[in-house]
């Protein structure tokens, strides 16, 4: 017997919402926040790409600082979104270290 997927406020299949919260990084973390109030998993994921992915764009911001970084970060960057955007669409839980931990607790 399959389990049937729960929907959102958006909506959408929950791991479709959760996938859709890594795809412009902290911005549709962001947005989906303000968006979902009920599904913790989407918001789970949706915390998670905010803490992930703000900082790494703060960080980017800083002269010098970020333009040697840069070069490191924003294909780790990437890769980091293939990831959890997979996960995520199989409606895995996959936490990240420092950041995982918040966004249970605000999820």
């Amino acid at each position: 017997m399959t389990k049937k997927k729960a929907q959102t406020s958006l909506g959408l299949d929950e791991n479709l919402a959760a996938a859709l919260a890594y795809i412009l990084g902290w911005l549709s973390g962001l947005v989906i926040v303000l968006i979902e109030k009920e599904n913790k998993f989407v918001r789970f994921h949706a915390y998670q790409s905010l803490f992930t992915f703000l900082p790494l764009f703060l960080i980017n911001l800083f002269p010098m600082i970020g333009w040697m970084l840069s070069p490191l970060l924003v294909p780790a960057q990437l890769i980091l979104i293939i990831v959890l955007v997979v996960k995520a669409a199989q409606g895995e839980r996959f936490k990240l270290p420092i950041v995982g931990d918040l966004a249970e607790k605000y999820a």
